[in-house]
């Protein structure tokens, strides 16, 4: 009766378990900075991570054929090229109003800085504690919910969706 194992038997379970780790690495490696592509689902998230000392501010200009993220009010250099086709003008912003029952309101878009003359035509800000403005944004047949605090932004395939999601939080919260 036999009781070790041989070194064959050995080498050849050290390979199995090397190719399954290999696999199941590859399988979560994380993207790399380069390849990142900024879209509204992963917005929130991306600005709370940048770090700053009193807010970061996307500002979408003409139509939203430029975009671009301000840290603390000086242009970010290292969101060049991950802003690309981020929008397009047939974005809307909402906001939820209690005083207005269950509906949404358009978002009246403003930016009062002196030196920018062109539309905005989309602007989101998160503040230093990860706050950001309590909006919900359709765009492509989506609704992003940005109104969340510590989940991931929901997505819904239209503004009623949305709605019932809001009445329903806040039926149970009551």
């Amino acid at each position: 009766m036999r009781r070790a194992f041989s070194l064959i038997e050995l080498l050849i379970v050290v390979v199995i378990i090397g190719v399954v780790y290999s696999l199941s690495i590859s399988g979560f490696a994380k993207v790399s900075d380069e390849e990142f592509k900024l879209n509204l689902g992963n917005l929130k998230g991306y600005l709370q991570n940048i770090e700053h000392t009193k807010s970061v501010k996307i500002l979408c200009l003409d139509a939203c054929s430029s975009c671009e993220i301000y840290v603390d009010g000086k242009k970010y250099e290292k969101a060049s090229g991950k802003l690309d086709g981020f929008l397009d003008e047939s974005v809307r912003v909402y906001t939820y109003d209690f005083a207005y029952g269950t509906q949404l309101k358009a978002k009246d878009i403003y930016f009062n800085e002196e030196d920018i003359e062109e539309e905005v035509c989309f602007s989101y800000e998160v503040d230093t504690k990860g706050v950001g403005e309590q909006v919900y944004v359709e765009f492509k047949e989506r609704v992003y919910d940005f109104s969340t605090y510590f989940i991931k932004t929901p997505k819904y395939s239209s503004l009623d969706e949305a709605l019932e999601a809001k009445e329903e939080l806040v039926s149970q919260l009551r």
